[in-house]
C-alpha cells in the first residue's frame, strides 16, 4: 500500500459537503450525541479518523471535518484564513451538516478556530475537551518545526524540501510518541493531503494568519470559563512543542478545572491515544 493508496481509502470514508461556495470533506461516523472534532496544522480531518471510530463504538456520532486549505478541502486563493475566517467556516459547516447540539473537541489552532465556533453559538456546545492546543495566543511562539512556514519565502522553500523521509523524522520527534501506531504510509498521507491540489499554498496562508492579540485571548480564555457546559482539558503530556507544564496550565487556569487529564503521547495524541481520548469525550457527555 501506498500514501496515495491510504488518501484515496481516507476519502472513500468519508464524504463532501458544501458550504457556501466552499467545497470541503467530513468523516462522519456513528449514531447519538453528536462530537464535533476541529483539527489544526499541519493535518485535516485524517488526524482523528481513530478517534471517530472510538466516539461511534462507544455510542456517540463522531464527526471531523476539513478546514478550508487542508486535507480534501478547497483552497480558494482569496479565502479568510485567520482563526476569525476559518471559525466562520465552522459555524456556517454546522449549520450545513444539521448540527443543533455537539460536543466539541479541538486541538492544535483548532484550539483557537473552535474557540470562534463556540464564542458565536454557546448554548449549541454541550461540553468542551481541548486537546493539546493554545490559549494565551498574544504571548504564543511557534514551535521551530513550524516557525519557518510563517516566514514569506522562506516558507515556500521550506514546503517545497520537506520530503516525505524528513516529515516522518518530523513526527517522530515532535508529533507521534508510539511509532509502532502509525505505519509510514500514513504519515506519508499527511504530506500528500498537506499539498493536495496547491502544493500547500493556503497552508502558508493559514500559518500567516495568526491572530495573536490581547483580544483574541481574552475571547479564548471566556470560551473555556463559560460554565454553560463542561470543561476538559486532555493533554499528551510529551508534547515538545505546546507543553504540559506551560500551554496546558494555561488551559486548565482559563478553564477554571482541576485537572489536566494527561496521557503518554506527544503533539498528535490523537494517532495513539484515539481510544483513551474517546473515553474522556464519552465521560463528559455522559454528565
Amino acid at each position: 500500500m501506498t500514501s496515495r493508496d491510504v488518501v484515496e481509502r481516507h476519502r472513500a470514508a468519508g464524504r463532501r459537503f458544501d458550504v457556501g461556495d466552499v467545497g470541503s470533506f467530513v468523516r462522519d461516523q456513528g449514531e447519538g450525541e453528536a462530537v464535533v472534532c476541529i483539527h489544526g496544522v499541519p493535518s485535516s480531518c485524517f488526524l482523528y479518523r481513530k478517534v471517530v471510530a472510538e466516539l461511534a463504538a462507544r455510542g456517540l456520532r463522531g464527526v471531523a471535518f476539513d478546514l478550508p486549505g487542508l486535507g480534501l478541502a478547497d483552497r480558494p486563493a482569496r479565502f479568510d484564513y485567520t482563526w476569525t475566517g476559518l471559525g466562520s467556516f465552522c459555524v456556517a459547516a454546522v449549520e450545513a451538516l444539521g448540527l443543533e447540539r455537539y460536543h466539541l473537541v479541538v486541538h492544535d489552532i483548532g484550539g483557537p478556530v473552535g474557540f470562534e465556533l463556540a464564542s458565536v453559538m454557546p448554548e449549541r456546545v454541550a461540553s468542551l475537551t481541548v486537546l493539546n492546543t493554545l490559549v494565551e495566543v498574544d504571548t504564543f511562539k511557534r514551535p521551530w518545526s513550524m516557525e519557518p512556514f510563517a516566514r514569506r519565502g522562506i516558507g515556500e522553500v521550506y514546503l517545497r524540501t520537506l520530503t516525505k523521509p524528513a516529515f516522518r523524522l518530523l513526527m517522530r520527534l515532535q508529533a507521534v510518541k508510539d511509532t509502532s501506531a502509525v505505519p509510514k504510509e500514513e504519515l506519508d498521507a499527511y504530506v500528500d493531503l498537506l499539498r493536495e491540489g496547491d502544493g500547500g499554498r493556503a497552508f502558508l496562508q493559514i500559518m500567516r494568519g495568526f491572530e495573536r492579540t490581547p483580544e483574541k485571548r481574552r475571547l479564548y480564555a471566556g470560551v473555556l470559563r463559560d460554565a454553560r457546559y463542561p470543561r476538559q482539558i486532555v493533554w499528551g503530556a510529551d508534547d515538545p512543542a505546546l507543553k504540559l507544564a506551560t500551554e496546558g496550565e494555561a488551559a486548565k487556569r482559563a478553564a477554571g478545572v482541576d485537572e489536566i487529564h494527561a496521557l503518554p503521547a506527544k503533539h498528535f495524541l490523537q494517532e495513539d491515544q484515539a481510544p483513551a481520548i474517546a473515553a474522556r469525550v464519552a465521560a463528559i457527555a455522559g454528565r
